[in-house]
Formats: C-alpha cells, structure tokens, sequence
C-alpha cells in the first residue's frame, strides 16, 4: 500500500478566484487569490487542521462582485504571497505532491493546471487527486450534481463559515468527506483515480 494511504490523511482544497459578473475587464484572467486547505484523517475520521493561504493577484484586479461573494478585498489580497510561493508552501509545508488531495468538483484542479502553465510554476500537487462532488452524487443516485451548499443540506450537514471562502469552504468539504467515508461510500486506494 502506498505510504501516503496508509497515513489515512487527505488535503481537501478549495480555491476562490478573481471574477466578474459576466467576462473578466479587458486584459485580464481569473486568479487563484485564496487557497483554502483542510487536513482530515481518513482513519481517525476527524478534521486535523485548517489553513488559508492568500495569493497577490498579478494580471487581474478583485471587482465589486467578488468582493460580494468572496468576502475578500483587493487591499487584503495584496498582502498575499505571489502564486509560486503559494504552490512552494502547499508542496513544502501541506505535502501537496504526496498527499492525495480533494476538490469540490474539477474547477480547483483545471484552475491550478491553468495557472501553473501560464506562470510556469510547478504544478504544487500529485497525482491522486478525487472530485468529491462526483464520489457524492453517485453515493446518494442524484441525477445533477449538487453545489457544495445543497450538498451539505442533502447530508444534514450545517453550513460552517462563509460560502465562497476558501478556507470555509474547504472545512465544509472535509465534512461531507468525512460523512460519506463513514458510510462506506469514499472510494479506497484502489478505487482512486490516478
């Protein structure tokens, strides 16, 4: 069995981005601006820890509308650290490339992938990676898949924090993890994706 299985622990991810009502203002793109990180031990089945890192924002700006949704601000995001320091601190200090890892659908994923490869930063995370969205609408024989916030109502789950924080968001994501592992329906090692 792969060392990193057989620790139990799982980084669950979520990222908030630059956006924009409808298209982004010319000349920009959608940035990762908060990474949000929760550790859950798979066998213990707990919540171990909870970390938020904010990413300084280079060829965007946050409009009004992410503020309303997010929470965050242009002034706190410039505090930030650029976005290969954010990939160096998931990697060094999260062990984002051993550890398998979790997302609320793929958006996190294809944004990192995109990201990475327009600022030529080593894409910070492994292999092993499993859409919880996905694992929880076949658990549960739904025919569309639930957003994160209706996903907690169909599990009896409370909503923790604020909706569309990363760092939130990740923590209620590591609870419908737990909740369906505890049922049985959270895919093993060898039913992961690779």
């Amino acid at each position: 069995m792969d060392s990193t299985w057989a620790e139990g622990l799982v980084n669950v991810v979520d990222v908030e981005a630059t956006c924009w009502t409808g298209s982004p203002r010319p000349g920009q793109v959608s940035e990762i601006i908060e990474i949000g990180l929760t550790v859950v031990d798979l066998h213990a089945g707990e919540r171990r820890a909870r970390h938020r890192i904010l990413v300084r924002p280079v060829r965007s700006t946050v409009s009004e509308f992410c503020t309303e949704l997010t929470g965050l601000t242009q002034h706190e995001v410039d505090e930030g650290v650029r976005f290969a320091d954010a990939c160096r601190l998931l990697a060094a200090e999260h062990r984002a490339g051993a550890r398998p890892w979790i997302s609320w659908g793929d958006y996190d994923r294809h944004q990192f992938t995109r990201q990475c490869r327009a600022t030529r930063t080593p894409y910070p995370f492994g292999r092993h990676h499993t859409n919880a969205k996905a694992v929880f609408t076949e658990a549960y024989g739904l025919r569309k898949r639930p957003g994160m916030a209706q996903a907690l109502e169909i599990a009896g789950l409370p909503l923790e924090g604020r909706h569309h924080r990363g760092e939130d968001d990740a923590w209620n994501i590591a609870a419908l993890v737990l909740h369906l592992s505890a049922q049985g329906r959270w895919p093993t090692e060898t039913e992961h994706p690779v």
